[in-house]
């Protein structure tokens, strides 16, 4: 993840940070709390219950996109911050419904996570709204995996797929597409593609499932599909995650 982090830090961050400071902030108990579209809206940390220990995280993440921050400083800043606010280890908490449970709260794992996912949406969110600016000289998309030992499988079979900018499919599949996703997109001009053929079209290839969003509540939500037309393998985004940076 170092390493494609660094390859965004040398767009300039600005659109990444109006991304970002666009957001609300929103207390949840999970992250499913606040679904899909609404993540692009809002700023969430799950279990972050208090306001100024969400306002604190928010500072942190603002800073580290601005001044381009590898996740070692991102982390000396905020977990002092944390732990002094007793925002940290597992804790015994009771939930809106009186229920007691033991909960994680700050850790380094987490830390990571919420690094990466913000690190990432934000400065994807700079790509999308830099390349649908640029549509007029590169109409086409090429979706890109890093294919590598660590790459989802699923999202390896959509390594090299190119779509016009306007098909469905990116409606749903502009990255990233889940939790660690390092998935991008290459925008081509009319040069860039040697044959026509290589241009695909999601007619036909594009569905809704109803998919598990938690395993303790036991809720479905609808999640985009996209079937491979050759292999006819079924493609998902994790759910959640079936969205672009402008909704």
């Amino acid at each position: 993840m170092a390493v494609e982090l660094k390859g965004l830090f040398k767009l300039a961050p600005a659109v990444a940070i109006k991304y970002l400071k666009k957001k609300y902030n929103k207390v949840s108990w999970d992250w499913y709390d606040i679904w899909q579209e609404a993540h692009h809206k809002s700023f969430t940390v799950a279990k972050a219950m208090r306001e100024d220990i969400l306002q604190d995280i928010r500072d942190a993440i603002e800073k580290a996109i601005s001044e381009g921050q590898t996740f070692s400083s991102f982390q000396k800043e905020i977990q002092p911050i944390l732990k002094k606010k007793g925002w940290w280890g597992k804790e015994f908490i009771v939930d809106a419904q009186g229920n007691t449970e033991q909960v994680q709260l700050g850790s380094v794992s987490r830390l990571k996570t919420i690094y990466r996912v913000n690190m990432q949406t934000a400065y994807q969110s700079g790509r999308y709204k830099t390349q649908l600016d640029n549509t007029d000289s590169r109409p086409y998309w090429e979706y890109i995996a890093v294919m590598d030992a660590k790459t989802r499988p699923e999202h390896a079979q959509l390594n090299g797929l190119i779509f016009p900018y306007d098909d469905p499919f990116w409606r749903s599949f502009y990255p990233p597409n889940g939790w660690r996703c390092r998935c991008r997109v290459n925008a081509l001009a009319n040069y860039n593609i040697k044959k026509k053929s290589q241009i695909s079209s999601s007619t036909g290839c594009l569905s809704s499932e109803m998919r598990l969003v938690s395993k303790k509540s036991g809720e479905y939500k609808p999640v985009t599909v996209y079937t491979d037309p050759l292999t006819e393998k079924k493609i998902a985004p994790d759910v959640g995650w079936s969205s672009t940076p402008d909704d």
